[in-house]
């Protein structure tokens, strides 16, 4: 098992990471239609092979009393997260299956919205997204896992933009846990 001061160390290394790679201080459009001054790319660390290692080892130890069937999210946020917290909880050996969440059935073969591992009615699963603003995106899978049954414990993101995501998850019966948020980074 990974220890506090590991932890600690991993967190302070993947925001220097963040910061470094994934901040970007440019007047931008958010897909929640909200205008900013900055944008966070998470996606340039989580596909990263350490930035996607460090969000994971963070994630799992996050989760590692939730007694989860599975994790996922939205695509394309959740894609890589998932992938790598299911990989590190095999080789703990506390497997937890990943799967992601489509916006839209797939319009071909078996027109599943849902990719990996069959969920099914009962299932204990957490959501995670890169970068939450709103929270739209996570509302959106929950949506979708709830109609099957899935019973939603956590939702979990790497980035926090502080702008309403908590509190619309909240209405929903559906803590967020965020690794940083948007006051983690430089606003000049």
């Amino acid at each position: 098992m990974v220890g506090m001061n590991d932890l600690a160390r991993d967190k302070a290394r993947l925001l220097e990471i963040l910061r470094q790679d994934a901040f970007i201080k440019e007047r931008v459009t958010l897909s929640s239609g909200k205008v900013s001054d900055f944008y966070i790319d998470a996606r340039r660390v989580t596909l990263s092979p350490e930035g996607v290692y460090l969000c994971a080892r963070m994630i799992l130890d996050m989760v590692k009393n939730d007694r989860l069937n599975a994790i996922g999210g939205p695509t394309l946020g959740a894609d890589p997260i998932a992938g790598a917290v299911a990989f590190l909880s095999f080789e703990e050996k506390k497997p937890i299956n990943a799967f992601i969440v489509r916006k839209a059935p797939k319009p071909y073969g078996k027109q599943q919205q849902i990719e990996g591992p069959l969920l099914k009615k009962g299932d204990r699963v957490a959501l995670v997204d890169d970068v939450v603003t709103t929270g739209k995106s996570i509302l959106q899978a929950m949506d979708v896992l709830e109609s099957l049954g899935v019973q939603i414990v956590k939702a979990i993101s790497i980035v926090d933009r502080n702008e309403g995501a908590r509190e619309a998850l909240e209405k929903r019966h559906c803590p967020l846990v965020s690794i940083f948020a948007a006051s983690d980074f430089p606003k000049s």
